[in-house]
């Protein structure tokens, strides 16, 4: 779906989301859901959790988080997802990304976790350099780890920083966890939502290039039920 403004992407893929964890909670009574970060999930987090859901009946995972840095620390991700999601809506279990302990031992104890919620809707978004969650170019699509220790590209390190999360590309960290590809990929539903122009190269590539580790979102488009939200300025390029 293409939208005039990002806050109607936001809300478009809201509401579809908030649709897919409610069927899921009448189906089976609780919903596994993956919630992305970023700028890019600014709008849509923002609607959804002003959206009816009974949230006592909703298991979320974290995407991905950097290596080294505190909970505290401007840019991580587990400060924004607090902020923005779990301290509003208090789901009834969290699962964070601590990337301020062993990376190994804490992809070994998240992928023992997510192996016994099979996740109902994925939240996501597609980076500048074409990643999802944190696998940059070329991505590992093989690998059968749920989360994985990651080299950040610095591509990917620079859209940090031009995003203000940090001061200089210097203070970026190079490695970061990130929930695999395949992992991602045995969502029952993904929804994507990719605002702004700075997208728009990416966005092409991804819908309309080869699908490849190379353009690492290019994956999604073997999945079954993906919904892409764009804006008009992320889909400008779209043939």
């Amino acid at each position: 779906m293409i939208t005039e403004t990002k806050q109607e992407l936001g809300k478009e893929a809201a509401m579809k989301g908030a649709g897919l964890i409610r069927k899921a909670i009448r189906d089976k009574r609780i919903a596994n859901i993956i919630v992305a970060t970023g700028a890019s999930q600014f709008e849509m987090l923002n609607e959804l959790v002003k959206a009816d859901i009974d949230w006592s009946m909703v298991r979320a995972f974290h995407l991905d988080e950097y290596i080294g840095i505190s909970a505290a620390h401007p840019a991580s991700f587990r400060k924004y997802l607090k902020e923005r999601f779990v301290n509003i809506v208090s789901p009834v279990e969290f699962n964070y990304v601590n990337g301020d302990t062993d990376p190994y031992e804490e992809c070994a104890r998240l992928g023992k976790l997510i192996s016994q919620y099979p996740i109902d809707v994925a939240f996501v978004g597609i980076g500048e350099n074409s990643h999802l969650a944190f696998n940059d170019p070329p991505a590992d699509f093989e690998t059968e780890e749920a989360y994985i220790v990651v080299n950040l590209d610095d591509d990917c390190r620079r859209q940090q920083l031009g995003e203000g999360w940090f001061p200089t590309l210097k203070d970026v960290p190079q490695q970061a966890i990130s929930m695999s590809i395949k992992q991602i990929m045995k969502s029952k539903a993904i929804i994507c939502s990719v605002p702004d122009l700075r997208k728009a190269e990416a966005v092409k590539k991804t819908v309309e290039g080869s699908i490849s580790p190379a353009i690492p979102a290019s994956i999604m488009r073997q999945h079954k039920a993906v919904w892409l939200y764009l804006d008009k300025d992320s889909a400008s390029l779209l043939s």
